[in-house]
């Protein structure tokens, strides 16, 4: 009988321990999707800590890559910042107003259509991404980069599987 429950207690998945669950999971796919949760949450405290330091929550310095990236368009709409969110901020004039007013991005309303609003990131948006990229990335490296190409790649592809299949 010992052995038996030892051989059980190595078959417990690391997650349910973790939990601190004693029931198994009603299903892979809720183990999956609770694994999931779990290290999305682990590997976003470490960004959290990292961007602490500057006073910007990820969403924040989401939106200043997004402006930085679209600098050489003329800036973006909130519309267009929306749509290419990482995670998605229902608030989004608010997190702009946060922005502007540290003096990380600017807005203007754009001559031909009065409704729409143009943000764009600033010279001391640019400099405080600058400061960050090398930080980040290394955040990045030190969390994932034990894995290697060939899981990463494969993790990368499992992901994006999940995320375009609609159920």
């Amino acid at each position: 009988m010992v052995v038996i429950t030892t051989i059980i207690r190595h078959m417990v998945p690391k997650l349910q321990e973790e939990l601190k669950q004693v029931k198994p999971f009603t299903s892979r796919e809720e183990e999956v999707y609770l694994n999931i949760l779990r290290t999305a949450e682990l590997l976003s405290w470490r960004v959290i800590e990292t961007l602490k330091g500057a006073e910007l929550t990820p969403t924040q310095y989401n939106v200043l890559r997004i402006l930085r990236g679209a600098k050489s368009a003329g800036g973006a709409s909130c519309s267009e910042i929306s749509e290419r969110m990482v995670t998605k901020d229902s608030d989004i004039t608010r997190l702009l107003d946060r922005l502007e007013s540290r003096r990380l991005i600017s807005r203007e309303r754009e001559p031909k259509d009065r409704r729409r609003i143009i943000a764009r990131i600033t010279t001391g948006g640019l400099r405080l991404l600058s400061k960050l990229d090398e930080p980040v990335e290394q955040c990045h490296c030190d969390q994932l980069s034990h894995m290697g190409e060939k899981q990463l790649s494969t993790l990368s592809k499992l992901l994006e599987t999940v995320r375009n299949t609609r159920g």
